[in-house]
């Protein structure tokens, strides 16, 4: 393995209520210096209890992990040192300002007075912060206290920045805002790992995506290379209730040339993928009243990373509770 962040057959279980839960299985990925990782997975896969192995959180059970060069069961303490944790619950103390909490934090680490001062200057331009810098904390909006929650992180500088759910509750606008100090992050050096539920969060921001399902990994490349995977466009078709609705759709798809495969989601969804969209749309619409079907609905999509889980487990991410995974 060489990379800033490596894991080798990483496993960790749990007992609860008397059973055995595997919640790594064997976990293997290595990521470069320099880049953003995410880590995609519903709830239960996996993703947490692996960041809080790597974060030294979580003994390990089996397995090796190394993180900016340092053994994480051998050497916590200096894994600890040279990173960033950002949980999704933040750190700030309500009750001080800004300025106060990453002065605390600097001070915590060892640095002296004056260099963390300088460095507290640094982050409050750097992540927008100097204007409410000497206000206290439980005066933030949730985008406020999102971009104070990274400069806590990486107040110290450390290699490797942890960030787990890090846009969660954000509305839209604050959420790419926080991408923009992100991806600042990665172009000073600074490696970033990230879980995340949200897709386009993952597709926008990643240079590398891993998939975790049950404990296992599914998929792992940049979002374009998983996305290429699936050949041609999507089309989403929400069936009607009649009965028999899924066998009828199901029997016009197959007799469609142009349709080279079909998923069904969870949620009772169809996705099928064909090479030109745009030609496709219309003529499924034909055939389906040609047929006498009724869809609630039907839409036309590039591939997505829902996708590329949806075909490599059969179950949409979307549907899947994710979130806060174990």
């Amino acid at each position: 393995m060489s990379g800033v962040i490596e894991a080798r057959e990483l496993r960790k279980r749990f007992t609860a209520r008397g059973n055995v839960v595997e919640a790594v299985r064997g976990v293997n990925f290595v990521v470069a210096p320099g880049e953003i990782f995410g880590f995609l997975g519903p709830n239960g896969a996996g993703k947490t209890t692996t960041l809080r192995m790597l974060t030294t959180l979580l003994a390990i059970d089996e397995g090796e992990a190394r993180v900016a060069g340092l053994d994480v069961t051998a050497e916590p303490a200096k894994v600890r040192e040279r990173i960033g944790y950002v949980s999704q619950l933040g750190g700030a103390d309500n009750l001080a300002t800004g300025r106060e909490n990453l002065m605390l934090q600097g001070r915590l680490y060892g640095r002296e007075r004056s260099h963390v001062a300088a460095r507290v200057d640094q982050l409050l331009g750097l992540l927008d912060l100097a204007s409410f810098a000497d206000r206290t904390v439980k005066t933030y909006s949730g985008g406020q206290r999102r971009r104070l929650d990274v400069a806590l992180g990486i107040v110290h500088e450390p290699e490797v920045l942890f960030l787990d759910e890090p846009t969660t509750g954000l509305d839209p606008q604050n959420r790419a805002n926080l991408w923009t100090h992100v991806r600042g992050l990665r172009d000073r050096g600074v490696t970033v790992f990230l879980t995340t539920h949200y897709l386009e969060e993952a597709d926008a921001l990643c240079d590398r995506v891993m998939i975790i399902d049950d404990g296992t990994i599914v998929a792992e490349g940049s979002p374009r290379e998983l996305k290429r995977d699936i050949v041609g466009d999507a089309v989403v078709l929400r069936l009607g209730d009649e009965d028999g609705a899924s066998e009828r759709v199901a029997e016009v798809l197959a007799s469609a040339p142009f349709v080279h495969s079909t998923t069904q989601a969870e949620d009772g969804e169809l996705h099928c993928y064909v090479d030109d969209g745009p030609a496709a749309l219309p003529e499924l619409l034909r055939r389906f009243d040609a047929a006498q079907i009724v869809l609630r609905g039907i839409s036309l999509s590039e591939p997505t990373l829902d996708d590329v889980f949806l075909a490599k487990t059969g179950r949409s991410l979307r549907d899947s509770g994710a979130g806060v995974a174990v």
